[in-house]
């Protein structure tokens, strides 16, 4: 199965990668069915874990191989990767203004983004965790993108190992999604397919970021540091204050801690 994912051109391998990660958002989504109530103490600890990952992956993963790439190139080494990672967020600052949505743990009267006069509280969760889905799909995609430009900075098994780390920290997303549904009174059926719904993006962009890349090869730098800013922009905005919402701080920090070092132990001993 390893040799045969090996031998796939990287846009495929792209594919295959994110259809794994919302794979892992549907699994989270999933625990619908066991039950109407989950353990907000374990829910906190899974998305401070989350962010841990994230954080990690956004340096190791992402703004390392930008600032290498850029002085493979002759570049200034730092240009690439400020400009990205700063385009980064602010492109999830103006989408957070701009789309409808709504945090797992507020109530509907601080929805965000424009919102019409019909509104359903199922569809702005969703579209909340769908938007921070884009730069998790992007960022795998641009790292397979790295290994089909041939950077000798880029490695299969970083892009991996990248993959490996968006999926662990999409389970928890699927989870805040369907068990707020389901707690309000959805059937269960619904609720799950709403959660893992929230995934569908990472494929898309996902494929859009590896095919992007392999044909403009000198976006590459820019395109990773960029993907690392969105990444961030989601860890502040929405993953470390929703884990801290209920008062378990101490929890989700620890948690936090605990994930940015498992993801810095696989991407440094494995990539």
């Amino acid at each position: 199965m390893l040799d045969y994912f090996l031998s796939l051109h990287p846009v495929a391998q792209a594919g295959i990668a994110t259809l794994f990660t919302w794979a892992m958002t549907a699994l989270g989504a999933a625990l619908v069915f066991t039950t109407k109530n989950f353990n907000q103490k374990l829910m906190d600890s899974m998305l401070g874990f989350a962010g841990g990952v994230m954080i990690a992956a956004s340096f190791w993963s992402l703004l390392s191989p930008s600032i290498e790439m850029a002085e493979e190139n002759g570049s200034i080494s730092w240009i690439p990767a400020a400009v990205g990672f700063m385009l980064g967020g602010l492109f999830l600052w103006g989408i957070d203004k701009i789309l409808p949505h709504l945090h797992p743990t507020s109530p509907m009267s601080e929805a965000e983004g424009y919102q019409p006069k019909k509104k359903k509280r199922s569809t702005l969760l969703v579209l909340a965790i769908t938007m921070h889905n884009i730069p998790e799909g992007l960022a795998v995609g641009v790292a397979f993108g790295a290994v089909a430009a041939e950077f000798p900075s880029a490695s299969i098994t970083g892009a991996i190992v990248l993959a490996i780390g968006i999926g662990i920290q999409n389970f928890p997303e699927g989870l805040a999604v369907s068990m707020p549904l389901r707690r309000e009174g959805m059937s269960r059926r619904k609720s799950f397919m709403y959660g893992q719904f929230s995934g569908m993006v990472e494929p898309i962009a996902g494929i859009i970021g590896a095919m992007a890349v392999t044909f403009i090869q000198p976006l590459l730098p820019y395109a990773l540091s960029f993907a690392a800013g969105a990444m961030i922009f989601v860890v502040a905005e929405e993953v470390i204050p929703g884990s801290q919402e209920e008062g378990n701080r101490d929890l989700a920090v620890m948690s936090l801690m605990i994930g940015f070092t498992i993801m810095m132990i696989l991407d440094v001993a494995l990539g």
